[in-house]
């Protein structure tokens, strides 16, 4: 289910918050499903309560998750949560972009860069 590398840079809530926000937006995980505890997660990766928290805490925020008190953690709607995530790629995008025009790329050099990032998916 959720993988972690000890070895990234990446600090470990953040790589949970990734494996989860890509088990909702694949599906895995359905609407209303309840997530694991904070103690039954931490104790299933073998790491501190308080990482698990701070993820939960995190994905609260973006609303990918919601909180019942006495109940725990459940899936927010996935169809929501994809259009959520697409607008906030689009930004991520869109920064990308301007970034690359700051520099002095031209239009035309980024379609070619976004037309080699899209090689692999295609087909």
């Amino acid at each position: 289910m959720i993988q972690i590398d000890n070895n990234s840079s990446r600090a470990i809530y953040e790589q949970i918050y990734d494996e989860i926000t890509r088990l909702i937006l694949s599906k895995a995980l359905k609407p209303d499903e309840q997530l694991p505890s904070v103690r039954e997660l931490a104790a299933l990766l073998k790491i501190n309560p308080n990482t698990i928290q701070k993820a939960y805490k995190f994905l609260e925020i973006d609303n990918y998750i919601y909180t019942v008190k006495g109940k725990g953690n459940f899936v927010k709607n996935a169809d929501e949560l994809r259009s959520i995530h697409i607008n906030k790629t689009k930004e991520e995008l869109n920064h990308t972009i301007k970034s690359l025009k700051e520099l002095g790329i031209k239009d035309d050099t980024v379609i070619e860069l976004v037309k080699k990032i899209l090689e692999p998916y295609e087909g």
